[in-house]
């Protein structure tokens, strides 16, 4: 899952045209289709009374589109049933350059079925995950229980990754076992770091994955095929990479790839790498049991649990997956923190910061099958 703070270039943009404004004119009322209005519409909070039948259904899919996914293709589709809702992998939004074996999609399926779980629970209904290897599909069973809203559920419409700087303060004791403990299952184990050589040892290995990244042209290609540079693209296709996301500002398309060519360099991408993870409270590592999508699922779940933890608790996170992503880094990364051979399936930083502008999601009506 890339990191759209890459995208620093966009901000010198209208200082390379002499400094001429490259907003959308400003009007005097909110724009009902503007990018801030269709943000607010898409990360509302529902009401967790008086919904039930198919307009129940709908909202749980609504809360677990709410989920990560990489490049923020929303790469999923649900299908509705009666006492049951089934996510399958939308194979038609995959990256194949950054993740060629599909992990990524699937960790993203596991993001958005613990979503669904902590949203069914809030709506009095308990909802069991099991992962269908036939179809390749993640299937949720929906039975009636007492509603019981967590801290969790509440974190949903807040939840973002944040791709900033933080303020480097480090967490206390209690927030990294709650952190710990919201990451971790059965299947899963979470490696927390907050000691700077540690740190340090992790951001050597993305500054390496990243330059080989940006030496790939068809990751470069596939990227930059994913950023929306202005409100209105990003509006129009739901989905995406927003530069407003990392608090750049709206430009043309045409301009934008441009300043993508110009400014997206190995030396200002790994100095942004080494400012932000230096201003970080810690580094997780998610790692699944065994290397196949039953685990990779389980993983989205762990990670899910951890940024709804660290959402509650006012915490930030962001990944930093280029380490886990470079096949030919991975399994030095992988021996440099210890795993023995295990594949490390996700890299994330944490720490405290300012909110930056939520991306788009589709509407509900388009992704169910």
């Amino acid at each position: 899952m890339v990191n759209f703070s890459r995208r620093q270039f966009v901000s010198s943009a209208p200082a390379l045209l002499g400094g001429a404004s490259l907003l959308s004119a400003c009007t005097q009322e909110p724009d009902p289709q503007g990018y801030e209005a269709v943000a607010a519409r898409t990360w509302r909070v529902g009401s967790v009374a008086g919904t039930e039948g198919t307009a129940l259904s709908e909202e749980l899919v609504r809360c677990a589109t709410l989920a990560p996914s990489s490049h923020n293709t929303q790469c999923w589709r649900f299908v509705l049933e009666e006492g049951a809702i089934t996510i399958l992998p939308d194979l038609s939004r995959r990256c194949p350059a950054v993740d060629p074996d599909d992990h990524h999609v699937f960790v993203s399926l596991g993001c958005a079925a613990e979503n669904l779980i902590q949203a069914a629970s809030a709506h009095g209904l308990e909802a069991v995950a099991s992962f269908d290897a036939i179809r390749d599909v993640v299937r949720l069973t929906l039975a009636p229980k007492p509603a019981q809203a967590s801290p969790l559920f509440d974190a949903i419409h807040a939840r973002q990754c944040t791709r900033g700087d933080y303020d480097g303060k480090p967490l206390s004791m209690e927030e990294r076992v709650l952190l710990e403990r919201a990451g971790t299952s059965s299947s899963v184990r979470m490696l927390l770091w907050a000691d700077r050589p540690s740190m340090e040892r992790v951001l050597d290995y993305v500054v390496q994955a990243n330059t080989a990244q940006m030496a790939d042209p068809a990751f470069v290609k596939e990227l930059k095929s994913w950023i929306r540079f202005n409100g209105p693209d990003a509006v129009r296709t739901r989905d995406g990479l927003y530069s407003g996301s990392t608090g750049n500002p709206s430009i043309p398309a045409w301009l934008g790839e441009l300043a993508f060519d110009w400014f997206y360099t190995p030396k200002s991408e790994n100095d942004k790498y080494v400012r932000q993870i230096r201003s970080s409270a810690g580094i997780a590592v998610f790692v699944g049991q065994a290397d196949d999508k039953a685990h990779w699922v389980e993983v989205g779940r762990c990670y899910e649990r951890f940024a709804l933890q660290a959402t509650a608790l006012g915490i930030r996170n962001a990944f930093l997956n280029q380490p886990v992503e470079v096949r030919s880094i991975r399994p030095q990364f992988a021996a440099a923190i210890g795993l023995n051979g295990q594949r490390p399936d996700l890299v994330v930083r944490f720490g405290r910061g300012p909110a930056l502008p939520s991306s788009l999601r589709r509407p509900v009506k388009a992704v169910l099958v």
